[in-house]
């Protein structure tokens, strides 16, 4: 098993996992990520916050892939 890195981006906070997890593959590293990425898009809403996501996944060597979720609004009312 590999150790994954979930590093968060919240607007303009950054969180560095210094800890990672332990995952079978790069697919339960993927579903953990999105995992993370919803829960704390749906907590930011709860709280009134819109801020853009991002969870940066890394193995101990390289960057594997981002996801990310944008906030857009059309509309000047809120």
């Amino acid at each position: 098993m590999e150790r994954y890195f979930f590093d968060i981006q919240s607007g303009r906070e950054f969180f560095a996992d210094e800890e990672g997890l332990r995952l079978p593959n790069q697919k339960a590293a993927e579903v953990e990520a999105m995992q993370t990425l919803t829960g704390i898009a749906r907590e930011s809403v709860f709280k009134g916050s819109r801020p853009d996501l991002a969870v940066e996944v890394r193995s101990m060597t390289e960057r594997l892939f981002c996801v990310s979720i944008v906030y857009q609004s059309e509309s000047t009312k809120h």
